[in-house]
């Protein structure tokens, strides 16, 4: 789908009857998670999260989740709580819900860029809820209102990050266990360590979908060493093998053409993208609406993607609920050819669903009817921040 035939798409979401209530209230709503097992970036036996409630003045009501993960970005549960309550909501009140691309202005203006844009974890809330309005006032799912028709079921694939080489094969038979049959390592900073695990990894699921993800880890020396000995093993894709401010560094990956190579956490919005692509930086993208503060710069950059021949990988920042939902909505719109590294079912504990999000045979089943297609039970919740 071209530039033009997005924003077509995004004009009939709103093309409604009349005009929609505008914004009464917003209500936000801290709902941590349990974990279980080790995972990297939880410093905490919990996963923070806040839910996000929009009430328009007629009484619908929409919802989103704002996901912070302090040890992988700057936004913190008390950072993106203050800016949804003292910035982003007053922006918010008394706006039409339909106009989402206003609404994401309105809230740029409310939090500047600086690189890219502003507590992005924090506004995907917004754009999540305002999406779920409008499909509930359409009577329709996303992708129904994007002109799409979805898949059923997004493949997952599951996500080995062990502290031992002798934890290895325990999580590979976990994994299958619980119906997976592909695998994502988390690797660096030890190139010698890393080369090991998927090694193993390798030989224990020789037919699966490897996939990498160095978070940035490796210094530029390490990642050249370590990649064409990952592509030797049978290793697929090679995510964010550097930070995300060093260019120079993927421009030297892409020039050595070991293995394609994915951005994650240095694009946030479509205009990084645009000029990374331009730079001939990257293979492809792993998506995060969460990342991208939602869904509606989340779907552009998957048509940019498109339209430059470049690979589109589901990820997520180990989301629950409302954030999980969205992904599947995203992914089963534009037809997902890979696993996708959604790890939420498999690192956290409990729900505030109605009916929580459904995993069988290691594919998450995309949740049907309006909006997002799935009902939080306020009766799980507790008062609002």
């Amino acid at each position: 789908m071209t530039r033009r035939g997005f924003l077509a798409s995004a004009a009939a979401a709103g093309a409604l009857p009349g005009a929609a209530p505008p914004v009464r209230r917003v209500d936000l709503f801290p709902a941590p998670y349990p974990t279980r097992g080790f995972f990297k970036f939880f410093a905490k036996p919990e996963r923070p999260s806040i839910l996000v409630k929009i009430t328009l003045e007629n009484g619908v009501a929409g919802w989103g989740q704002s996901v912070p993960v302090p040890t992988w970005s700057y936004e913190t549960l008390e950072s993106a709580l203050s800016t949804l309550k003292l910035y982003l909501t007053p922006a918010l009140l008394g706006r039409d819900p339909l106009d989402i691309a206003g609404a994401h202005e309105a809230m740029r203006k409310a939090i500047s860029p600086s690189f890219s844009t502003g507590m992005p974890i924090a506004k995907a809330g917004i754009d999540l809820a305002l999406h779920d309005i409008a499909g509930k006032l359409a009577g329709r799912s996303l992708p129904e209102l994007w002109g799409r028709k979805p898949l059923e079921r997004i493949t997952l694939s599951w996500t080995v990050n062990v502290q031992s080489l002798a934890d290895t094969e325990k999580s590979v038979a976990e994994g299958r266990a619980a119906g997976y049959r592909n695998f994502n390592m988390k690797i660096a900073p030890d190139p010698k360590f890393d080369i090991e695990l998927c090694k193993r990894v390798r030989a224990l699921a020789p037919e699966a979908f490897l996939w990498v993800d160095a978070n940035g880890g490796y210094d530029l020396a390490d990642a050249l060493w370590v990649a064409p000995r990952l592509a030797d093993l049978g290793v697929d894709i090679f995510e964010q093998p550097v930070p995300a401010n060093r260019l120079t560094g993927y421009r030297e990956l892409r020039k050595q053409r070991a293995l394609p190579i994915l951005m994650d956490e240095g694009v946030v919005s479509s205009a990084e993208l645009i000029e990374f692509i331009r730079l001939d930086l990257l293979d492809g993208v792993a998506m995060k609406p969460a990342r991208t503060a939602g869904l509606w710069d989340a779907r552009r950059q998957v048509e940019i993607l498109h339209d430059a021949g470049l690979l589109f990988l589901g990820s997520g920042l180990t989301d629950p609920d409302v954030s999980l939902a969205a992904s599947l909505q995203l992914y089963a719109a534009y037809g997902l050819r890979f696993p996708a590294a959604l790890n939420g079912p498999q690192f956290l504990r409990g729900s505030f669903l109605a009916a929580p999000l459904a995993v069988k045979d290691g594919a998450a089943i995309v949740p049907g009817g309006p909006g997002l297609g799935v009902r939080v039970d306020e009766t799980k919740l507790g008062e609002p921040a």
